[in-house]
């Protein structure tokens, strides 16, 4: 049975993960059981657990935080990835790393291709891209998995956040001029599995050309944090789990201003996981996560 070891493993993809992989060996380590800043600590890990590949979902994800705890953010997202990587390739063991549509500047009028040029504007954008240059370094033959804006009924993410809120006040206002696609967890899980099992049958197979560099995921359509706010609070009124909706009213990123920018427009061309999996077969409308995760919440209330 094929064993994969998940860093990050308590997060939104981890948990995600451990619910889908019954028919895979899954060893899932969070930040308390896996320091993954620690050479010695991953030497140990993959020493213990004899995975057959990595899945490094670890990272630095508070943004604006990352404007001035810069050296916690490139320790984890930059120079980590890279230990990590280096370890891996000691061992012949294969990598898929997480990365993130912050590496791009959001200036393209378009989605951006696995191979558009990156320049990211906020710390944990660099922080993220000198991650990925660290994994393809030490391993080349690893796979960059690039996705935005996870959710999922787990942790602190934008939908959670976002019913507190809408408990506690009549009237939010929400950035319109800001869109990417959202993530639903297990959306994301599925693929990265997926790719995890070819990218290991691609390094077996000597006949075969090696699935490596960089591959795009992303939910769809592409959405404003506003129009994305709509459908969740729409859909939760319909559920019962809000007794009103509070007023919604559009802004521009300009009158919201945080410590770190963030990319006007960050779609992900996905042509490439398109062809690697079969288009028909993914599953991506984020407005279905929406309802899975509503429902999983109203059960759990």
């Amino acid at each position: 049975m094929t064993r994969i070891l998940i860093s990050g493993g308590h997060g939104q993809l981890g948990q995600a993960l451990t619910q889908q992989a019954t028919h895979l060996h899954l060893i899932s380590l969070g930040h308390q059981e896996l320091d993954v800043t620690q050479r010695a600590c991953l030497e140990r890990a993959l020493d213990r657990h004899q995975a057959d590949i990595v899945i490094n979902a670890a990272a630095y994800t508070a943004v604006d935080n990352a404007e001035t705890d810069v050296e916690r953010a490139y320790r984890v997202n930059a120079i980590a990835p890279g230990l990590m990587a280096s370890v891996c390739a000691e061992r012949g063991i294969q990598m898929l790393h997480l990365s993130t549509d912050y590496v791009f500047d959001g200036l393209a009028a378009q989605p951006y291709a696995e191979d558009a040029p990156t320049n990211p504007i906020s710390v944990y954008g660099h922080s993220k891209r000198e991650g990925e240059q660290a994994v393809l370094r030490a391993l080349p033959s690893a796979l960059i998995l690039r996705t935005s804006r996870v959710f999922s009924p787990f942790g602190n993410n934008f939908l959670t956040r976002l019913l507190t809120l809408a408990q506690e006040r009549s009237e939010l206002s929400l950035v319109d001029d800001q869109t990417s696609g959202p993530t639903y967890a297990p959306h994301l899980a599925r693929i990265v599995l997926q790719l995890a099992e070819r990218l290991l049958a691609s390094s077996s197979d000597t006949g075969s050309l090696p699935l490596t560099g960089i591959v795009h995921f992303s939910g769809l359509p592409c959405i404003s944090w506003y129009g994305f706010a709509q459908e969740i609070i729409g859909q939760a009124v319909k559920l019962g789990l809000l007794g009103t909706a509070p007023t919604l009213t559009p802004i521009p990123a300009s009158h919201y201003p945080t410590p770190a920018r963030r990319p006007a427009q960050s779609g992900l061309q996905q042509d490439r996981v398109d062809a690697l999996l079969g288009k028909d077969t993914i599953e991506r409308d984020w407005r279905k996560g929406i309802e899975h995760s509503l429902l999983f919440l109203q059960k759990t209330r």
